[in-house]
This record gives C-alpha cells, sequence and structure tokens, in this order.
C-alpha cells in the first residue's frame, strides 16, 4: 500500500536547494517518489508503507534545511 504525505519546508531560494532537498528524501528507504515545490515549500513525499516524519526531518536537515512548523 502506497501512502501520500505532504510537509513544509523552509529555506529553499533555488532549484538547486529544492533538488538536494529531494534527493535527501529519496535515501530514505521505503521512499518511491518525492515531488518538491520550490515556490510553495511543500514536499511531497509517495513511499511503499509509513515514511516516518522523523526521517525526513532528518533527510530535510541533510541537505541544510528544517520543515516548517
Amino acid at each position: 500500500m502506497n501512502t501520500t504525505q505532504t510537509y513544509g519546508v523552509v529555506g529553499m531560494t533555488c532549484d538547486h536547494c529544492a533538488r538536494s532537498v529531494g534527493n535527501e528524501i529519496r535515501k530514505i528507504n521505503g521512499v518511491d517518489d518525492v515531488a518538491v515545490d520550490l515556490v510553495t515549500g511543500v514536499v511531497i513525499v509517495t513511499g511503499s508503507g509509513e515514511v516516518g516524519a522523523t526521517d525526513v526531518a532528518a533527510a530535510v536537515s541533510e541537505a541544510g534545511y528544517a520543515l516548517a512548523d
């Protein structure tokens, strides 16, 4: 069963930022697809099963950004 989760990311200002965030999230086990909207700061994560918000937050942090509150 696939799940889709939506997160807000703060601090992204360019396409490189969006690619960095997407690439880090794609490394999470179980992630099938990531869509990053630079303009809105929205990241949509699709995975096979539940992808933990803690894992997503860590990946976003690794890319140099943070999840919105």
